[in-house]
């Protein structure tokens, strides 16, 4: 017996594929069956619309007469009556101020006692490292300019020591570190132009604040003249580490 059936070509193998495609189709006729709607044409009434007739109101004519504009005012006119001038007025001349080439320059000699001079003392600046004499700090001794440097310099640090305080505002926040104070000594041995530079404002104060208790000092002298000079000094605030 012959086999009719091809065996190369297998009849369920995109059964699955054309079973989806069925039931997809078959999904939206039942969709489309249940959206559809129909209308009662029995029910519906197309009615028509009636106008009647539109009354024309007949809107009286009123004549209104305005009344005529008043005449423009006549005009006035006025007499000229000339008046002849009874005083003479005299004229002032107004003479120029302005020189010219032609007028001569009074000369004038003036002498020298007429001549004021104000002599202006100029507040001169040495550095504290170039001056020939430094400033002398109080009981301060040395025959030479080293010598009186070394002390005033070991003064200022013993001074500093003497009167430093910790701020207690600084050792709650933990603020610490270097602060740069400079001042001068003026030509009359005063401390002035005491200014700081640090990591905190309350340091800077507390810099200042010891600063401005040095004592008054023998000016320092450059050629032989009392002048004014700078000094710089770094203050250091430390905290301690609690054991």
């Amino acid at each position: 017996m012959i086999n009719k059936k091809n065996p190369d070509i297998e009849v369920g193998r995109n059964s699955s594929l054309y079973f989806a495609i069925g039931l997809i189709l078959m999904l939206l006729v039942t969709r489309g069956l249940l959206e559809y709607k129909t209308y009662d044409k029995s029910a519906t009434d197309i009615g028509f619309v009636s106008m009647d007739e539109l009354e024309e109101e007949d809107i009286p004519i009123v004549d209104i007469q305005a009344p005529p504009p008043p005449p423009p005012p006549a005009a006035v006119t006025e007499d000229l009556v000339v008046v002849e001038d009874l005083e003479e007025v005299q004229e002032t001349i107004i003479e120029s101020t302005e020189i010219n080439q032609e007028d001569a320059i009074e000369e004038r000699i003036v002498n020298a006692d007429e001549i004021n001079v104000e002599e202006v003392e100029e507040d001169i600046v040495v550095p504290f490292a170039v001056i020939e004499k430094v400033p002398i700090f109080p009981g301060c001794k040395g025959a030479t300019n080293a010598e009186l440097k070394s002390c005033f310099q070991a003064k200022i640090q013993e001074h500093v020591m003497k009167n430093f305080r910790y701020p207690e505002r600084a050792q709650e926040m933990a603020i610490g570190g270097k602060v740069f104070v400079l001042f001068a000594i003026d030509k009359d041995g005063n401390i002035t132009d005491i200014k700081s530079r640090g990591p905190d404002k309350i340091l800077e104060q507390e810099s200042e604040r010891i600063i401005s208790l040095l004592p008054k000092m023998i000016p320092g002298k450059q050629r032989g003249k009392p002048v004014k000079v700078p000094y710089s000094i770094p203050i250091y605030f430390k905290l301690l580490e609690s054991l």
